[in-house]
């Protein structure tokens, strides 16, 4: 076989033979273009327009500024929130904690949905509690409420604790705020679980509700009485099957405890209920009762006393937490405290006076 290719001609599978035409002119090089992505820049009149406008997105971002620690955000995040502030407050806040295994999640679950399809928005902060060891969470509750999630009513904001005591996020009131901005109606925070340095939820919310069970133990004598103390309504779940008859006797015996404690509201008389979230009966009463007593509160007026008091707490707690950081953000009381822990642990010294030494005037 001989070559028809003319001298000078290279080697290249571009050759063609002679009598097999090509228009084909070889490889053209071109430059590759960078894959540059195009984010539109962050203003906050826009994301508080779509906010105002029902925007869970937006929302979702919204809380995401709220939560961040940079500085920067945190100063735009209060523009925002001063922005949306005449938005805020037509909403109902309630409040659920509950024993382990309680079924809080499938609660939320159910008892939301019907108010999502009864027309109510509803949204719900849920908290997990964070690692002691790895300062994480599972965050979960969007998983285990699969069915509320995808109602377009409806909007969860799973959160975690952070190591702030009271079983909820140390922005949970700024966070519900933006949501009675974006117009929800119901909103449901969901705590940690049952203590008595789990009642930080009562001081943010309308109607506090306490889920508990029955056969799990001596409930009664195992309740602490602080977390009885700041109950509106006593939820005994899973009240269906055979632990219906059982159930209905521990509705009745919470009944009777409750009614020897002062109400955690004046002027409203807790009460218990059964429900069953697999039978799904019991909370049509849930959502009479609540109702019930968000008119009977409006009319003494003791809905806006109750929420003036819960913003004073809330502007102490504030200046608690910025004194604890601005204190602890001096090198110079650092180094001091780590000095008079050093002190404490060889018995040099009182605790009341090491604290004595450390706040004492120059």
């Amino acid at each position: 076989m001989t070559s028809d290719r003319k001298d000078g001609e290279k080697d290249s599978a571009l050759n063609v033979m002679r009598g097999i035409h090509s228009s084909h002119d070889g490889l053209k090089r071109t430059k590759r273009r960078k894959f540059v992505k195009k984010t539109a820049p962050f203003s906050i009149d826009t994301i508080y327009e779509r906010l105002i406008e029902g925007s869970r997105m937006d929302l979702a971002k919204a809380i995401t500024l709220i939560e961040s620690m940079k500085s920067t955000d945190q100063q735009t995040a209060q523009q925002l929130l001063k922005k949306t502030l005449p938005h805020t407050g037509n909403s109902i806040r309630l409040g659920i904690s509950g024993v382990p295994g309680a079924g809080k999640s499938t609660f939320i679950e159910t008892f939301g949905y019907k108010l999502c399809e009864l027309g109510f928005k509803v949204a719900v902060l849920a908290i997990d509690p964070s690692s002691s060891v790895t300062g994480g969470s599972v965050l979960g509750d969007k998983t285990r409420m699969e069915q509320l999630a995808s109602h377009p009513n409806a909007f969860i904001r799973p959160s975690p604790t952070s190591g702030t005591l009271g079983g909820v996020h140390r922005k949970t009131r700024e966070t519900m705020l933006l949501c009675e901005a974006a117009g929800y109606d119901v909103i449901l925070i969901e705590t940690v679980g049952v203590g008595q340095s789990e009642t930080a939820v009562r001081n943010m919310v309308d109607f506090f509700m306490l889920l508990v069970i029955t056969g799990a133990g001596d409930d009664l004598q195992g309740m602490k009485k602080g977390i009885m103390e700041i109950t509106d309504l006593i939820i005994v779940h899973k009240a269906d099957g055979d632990n219906l008859r059982l159930a209905k006797r521990t509705v009745r015996e919470y009944k009777q405890i409750l009614h020897l404690l002062q109400p955690a509201t004046p002027g409203w008389s807790a009460t218990s209920l059964a429900v069953s979230s697999h039978k799904q009966t019991g909370h049509e009463e849930v959502w009479e009762s609540i109702q019930h007593f968000q008119e009977k509160m409006h009319a003494s007026n003791f809905w806006n006393e109750r929420r003036q008091e819960q913003t004073k707490s809330w502007f102490q707690d504030m200046i608690h937490d910025r004194l604890i950081d601005d204190f602890f953000s001096q090198p110079d009381k650092n180094a001091q405290v780590n000095e008079l822990e050093h002190r404490l642990l060889n018995g040099e010294m009182t605790i009341t006076a090491a604290v004595n030494q450390l706040f004492a005037k120059e």
